[in-house]
Formats: C-alpha cells, sequence, structure tokens
C-alpha cells in the first residue's frame, strides 16, 4: 500500500541509510551506492560529497538523481526520491556535524567529524527538490 504525503516524509526523515542513484552515462547502468543524507519533511534534501568524488562528477551534469531508503521490519517499508539539483555549494564544518549526528552515536560524533574534516578532502553540500515520489508498505509479512 502506498504511503501517505505524511507518513513518506516522516520515513524519509529517519536516518536511513539511502541508496543514491545518479545516471552513469552512455552504456553503463546509473551509479547506486550508499550514502548519508538529511532531510526535513516538506523540504529539500541534502548530501554531502567529496568535490572531485564520482557522485559529484555525475551529479552536476545530470542535474538530479535519486535516494531510496527501506527497512524490514516492523513491516517491509520503502521511499525512492527524485528531484532536480537546486544548489550546490561548500560544506560547512557545522553541517558534517550535523549529518554526523545524525547517523553516529554522541560520543563518536567529535572523533569522526575531526577526522572525516581533515581527511576527506573538499566537500561539497547537494540540495535537492524531492519531485517524485515512491512509496509503500507491504504490511505484516
Amino acid at each position: 500500500m502506498a504511503l501517505t504525503r505524511e507518513e513518506r516524509e516522516e520515513f524519509l526523515a529517519e536516518p536511513h541509510i539511502a541508496a543514491l542513484a545518479v545516471d552513469a552515462g552512455a552504456g553503463r547502468a546509473p551509479l547506486t551506492v550508499p550514502i548519508w543524507y538529511q532531510y526535513e519533511p516538506g523540504g529539500d534534501v541534502w548530501i554531502m560529497t567529496g568535490l572531485d568524488s564520482r557522485k559529484n562528477r555525475l551529479i552536476q551534469p545530470a542535474g538530479r538523481f535519486a535516494l531510496m531508503v527501506d527497512r524490514l521490519e516492523p513491516t517491509i517499508r520503502y521511499v525512492s526520491v527524485e528531484g532536480p539539483v537546486v544548489s550546490t555549494a561548500p560544506a560547512t564544518i557545522e553541517q558534517l556535524r550535523e549529518v554526523s549526528a545524525r547517523y553516529l552515536p554522541a560520543d563518536k560524533v567529535d572523533g569522526y567529524v575531526d577526522f572525516a574534516w581533515k581527511n576527506h578532502g573538499e566537500q561539497v553540500i547537494i540540495h535537492m527538490r524531492p519531485e517524485r515520489w515512491v512509496s509503500s508498505d507491504l504490511g505484516q509479512v
């Protein structure tokens, strides 16, 4: 059964690891990789990735990407969202801290942020405006 708008937005706002998909060019399947993301219901989705990463190099000319998140329990549920890139900007340490706190235990955030900021190279934040949604909850299986 398809989720309501509120249900799908609330589900996407939970801290799932997303599968990001972006066009990889002629003769290639889409690049599909796991990624952390940030989302609040009604807003844009944003991801952080390396300026020189393959993800960024493909997203920029494509001008859009998709994210898919899912779970298996207590019911099988998924949300897929696709839309245009609305902005790309240099990442800040505050944004790195925000997305890290979404996924890591509180006592691990500072150490991870320090390491990542020093070692992962220049990062960008890419905002995507959700345009097309596919969602379902398959109920108790």
